[in-house]
């Protein structure tokens, strides 16, 4: 992190983008993104941890902008919401920190409107102006308030809806953090089972929780999935996925927005319009 602090906060990420784009074949899940900016900018979980106002992860808005300003520039293509990916432009470019400032003012003064212009005028942080939906912070505010009860049987709904079947919540205390399992159904011929745990936490957690998990479900099931409204620390995903032991899902607090959204669980769509001004260039 250290090596890109000279540098304004907007663009710090800039460069390690594209570097992690590039390390992992040009294009990455927005999770595998995060991850692989953790390990090559060393960012500390103290760092991590860093909220805006408006409880948004700092590390999470920087990354935000930082990709904002690397599609208006043609470097990255966002056109699968699932996956993010470089164009020929950002694949085959070598950039220096002079290049990315440029890019930065170039488009800084067209991307500005004239609301925010005025806010930086009166020094407030333009990190504050790029937000989560506010449906999704929202609705995990609204999870972190459910009883646990209440949380474990929402994800029961939520794992029966992505195609779990026979989902039972233990409801159980002292059954070494298990919340409940399922079976799920790859083929009409092969079936897995599923234990899982689910957790209304706002900050992080940590490796032991993971470990624990794994020992309480040491041969009763295949595979585990860990649900959790807050976030994984770098050591957590690393234990998640360590060889030799049996996998765990991690599912955090924004994976799990997009479950809610996928499944439209508690969630109405609702349908916006905007101008589309090269329709009536034949009628000017």
């Amino acid at each position: 992190m250290k090596k890109y602090e000279a540098l304004p906060m907007h663009v710090q990420f800039f460069l390690p983008i594209l570097q992690a784009l590039r390390e992992l074949g040009g294009s990455a899940t927005p999770s595998e993104l995060k991850d692989k900016l953790i390990e090559i900018m060393k960012i500390t979980e103290d760092k991590l941890e860093e909220k805006l106002k408006n409880g948004m992860y700092r590390i999470d808005n920087q990354i935000t902008w930082s990709k904002i300003y690397l599609v208006r520039s043609g470097l990255l293509d966002v056109s699968d919401p699932d996956v993010l990916s470089l164009t020929e432009d950002g694949l085959s470019k070598e950039l220096n920190e002079k290049d990315v400032l440029l890019i930065f003012k170039k488009i800084h003064r067209g991307f500005v409107t004239k609301k925010v212009k005025e806010k930086t005028e009166k020094h407030v942080d333009l990190e504050e102006t790029a937000e989560k939906q506010p449906y999704a912070v929202e609705l995990l505010e609204l999870l972190r308030s459910l009883p646990p009860q209440g949380f474990e049987r929402l994800c029961q709904r939520l794992l029966r809806s992505s195609g779990f079947k026979k989902v039972i919540v233990s409801g159980r205390s002292g059954d070494g953090g298990i919340d409940g399992e399922g079976i799920l159904e790859i083929n009409p011929l092969v079936s897995v089972k599923v234990i899982f745990q689910c957790k209304r936490y706002k900050d992080a957690v940590s490796v032991s929780y993971v470990r624990d998990f794994r020992g309480a479900m040491q041969g009763r099931a295949e595979k585990g999935i860990f649900i959790t409204t807050g976030r994984f620390t770098s050591e957590a995903k690393a234990e998640a996925v360590r060889e030799g032991t049996p996998p765990i899902e991690l599912v955090d607090g924004d994976k799990l927005v997009e479950l809610f959204e996928q499944r439209q669980l508690g969630l109405m769509r609702k349908v916006t319009y905007e101008v589309d001004n090269s329709f009536f260039d034949e009628y000017r």
